[in-house]
């Protein structure tokens, strides 16, 4: 394991631990486009900063919870965090939200740590070392199955309903949805041979939802790319990613594509023409 890649899980660790202070007590405030943040959320926060600067003096940070510096857009390492992501399932009290530190160098992940403070539960990948998850002390190597040509079992989200993953799912014949919180824990789950794909359609997810996931699911024999088949990118101007996302189990890729493709290219249109 690398010197960063362990200095990430320990922030991890140290991070959920902040959070979880909060468990159970936290009230949630509400940030611009309805979504909560909470005291755990600028706990988590503030510890994993404070380590990365002292780790990593010289890198950029693009944070959730922090102000965004357009100093990151030159940088050629880039830590992009999400300090509590699932702040709903937080609230909840249901256990599936996660601490989220990916690294970007170059635009291009290749580095993510997926915590669960509830279970305790640590996943993590390293580009070229593959993936890994740590359940009470026992680390096991992740490698999910291909998939190929067997029923697909999607994981889903438990607070977002939307029409257009509805038809996805219709178009892919799917019936067996498990529904998640974090996107880290949905992408775990495929990693770990649970569920086989997410969709996320909607340009509501944002760089430091994706990055640490997509590191994980790659590393473990997954795919990742956005609902029009394209790579997802980092260190962007505006850290949305506009077409969403798809995560699956590599041999259902092509599959999972040429269904929704039509009806993704179809919903861009409708907005285009109604915008």
């Amino acid at each position: 394991m690398s010197e960063q890649l362990k200095q990430a899980e320990a922030l991890a660790r140290l991070a959920g631990a902040a959070a979880m202070q909060f468990y159970g007590t936290a009230a949630a405030e509400y940030k611009a486009g309805n979504s909560p943040v909470t005291a755990a959320d600028r706990a988590s926060n503030d510890c994993i900063l404070a380590g990365l600067a002292k780790a990593f003096p010289k890198d950029a940070v693009l944070s959730e919870e922090s102000r965004d510096s357009e100093d990151r857009l030159t940088a050629q390492r880039v830590w992009i965090v999400d300090p509590l992501d699932g702040t709903k399932e937080f609230l909840a009290q249901n256990g599936e939200f996660s601490v989220m530190i990916g690294l970007v160098e170059r635009g291009e992940p290749v580095l993510g740590v997926v915590y669960m403070p509830a279970t305790g539960v640590l996943y993590s990948a390293e580009r070229g070392a593959g993936a890994w998850v740590e359940r009470n002390g026992v680390r096991t190597r992740l490698i999910c199955e291909p998939g190929n040509g067997k029923p697909l079992r999607l994981v889903g989200s438990r607070s977002h309903h939307d029409p257009l993953l509805q038809r996805m799912q219709e178009a892919l014949g799917i019936s067996d949805v498990k529904p998640s919180g974090s996107v880290g824990v949905k992408c775990a789950l495929i990693a770990e041979g649970e569920r086989d794909l997410y969709i996320h359609p909607v340009p509501y997810l944002k760089e430091w939802d994706t990055c640490a996931p997509e590191v994980l699911l790659r590393e473990a024999g997954g795919a990742v790319t956005d609902c029009l088949g394209a790579p997802l990118r980092y260190n962007k101007r505006d850290p949305v990613q506009p077409h969403g996302i798809v995560a699956c189990v590599r041999g259902a890729l092509v599959r999972v594509l040429s269904r929704i493709q039509p009806l993704y290219s179809a919903s861009l249109a409708v907005t285009a023409k109604s915008a």
